[in-house]
C-alpha cells in the first residue's frame, strides 16, 4: 500500500519505521522544507516530500501532529490521493500544554469529529493513546496471549476495516470503538489512554470511561 504521513514526531516516525519495514510505500512530510526529513528518509527508505505533495497515490494518509496545527494543513493536502483515501487522526488535545483553548473541544465535541470538521474528510481514529517506543517495541503476532490493544473509532465502515486490518499487520489487536462520535471514550484521561491493556482489557477501558473532561485535560 502507499501511505502518506503529515508530522515526523515521535508516533509519525514510528509509523514511518513499521510501515516501510512492513514493505509498504511511505511518504513523509512535516510543517518544513523535506531536506530536514533527510535522516528519517536516509535511515528508513521513505520518501521525504512537501505536505502539499504527500498524499499523491497514497491509499492511507495519517494527519499525526498538533492539534493547533490542523487548521493550518494545506487545503489541497489530499490532492492526488486514491478516490477511497482513508485518512487516520493519531492527534490529541492538549491544551494546557500545547494547543491553547480550542472551543468546540471545550464545549464537547469529540476531537477527531473537530480535526475532521477542519479538514473536511472522514477520519479514523487510532493511535492517540499508546506511546510512541511501545508502539514501535511491543507489537506481537496474532494469537500471542495478553497481545496488546488498540482502540478504533470512525463512522466509515470499510475505512475502519481498514485500518484495523492496519493495526493488526502492526502488531496490535484491534477493537471497534465505536462512531467518531464515541472517540471520547479513548481521548487523554479515559481509562483506556496510556495504558497497555489487551482486547478484553481496551473493552472494559472504554465502556467504563465518562464523557467529561476532567480539570488535567481542559484549557
Amino acid at each position: 500500500m502507499n501511505f502518506g504521513i503529515i508530522g515526523a514526531g515521535n508516533i509519525g516516525g514510528t509509523l514511518t519505521r513499521k510501515l516501510v519495514a512492513l514493505g509498504h510505500h511511505v511518504a513523509v512530510a512535516n510543517s518544513r522544507d523535506p531536506q530536514t526529513l533527510a535522516p528519517l528518509a536516509a535511515e528508513t527508505g521513505a520518501t521525504a516530500a512537501w505536505a502539499h505533495q504527500v498524499a499523491h497515490g497514497a491509499d492511507v494518509v495519517i494527519v499525526t501532529i498538533p492539534e493547533k496545527d490542523v487548521p493550518h494543513l494545506p487545503d489541497n493536502f489530499l490532492d492526488g490521493a486514491a478516490d477511497d483515501v482513508v485518512v487516520i487522526d493519531t492527534g490529541n488535545y492538549y491544551p494546557r500544554e500545547r494547543d491553547g483553548r480550542i472551543g468546540e473541544i471545550e464545549a464537547g465535541m469529540t476531537e477527531s469529529r473537530w480535526v475532521e470538521e477542519q479538514i473536511g474528510v472522514s477520519v479514523v481514529k487510532v493511535f492517540n493513546g499508546i506511546q510512541s517506543q511501545h508502539l514501535m517495541d511491543l507489537g506481537t503476532p496474532p494469537g500471542t496471549p495478553g497481545r496488546i490493544a488498540l482502540p478504533v473509532a470512525g463512522d466509515d465502515p470499510a475505512a475502519k476495516g481498514v485500518v484495523m486490518e492496519l493495526v493488526d499487520a502492526l502488531g496490535f489487536d484491534p477493537v471497534d470503538a465505536g462512531g467518531l462520535d464515541d472517540s471520547w471514550r479513548q481521548q487523554p484521561g479515559s481509562p483506556v489512554y496510556g495504558h497497555d491493556f489487551d482486547a478484553e482489557g481496551v473493552a472494559r477501558a472504554l465502556v467504563e470511561a465518562t464523557p467529561e473532561r476532567t480539570d488535567r485535560w481542559r484549557a
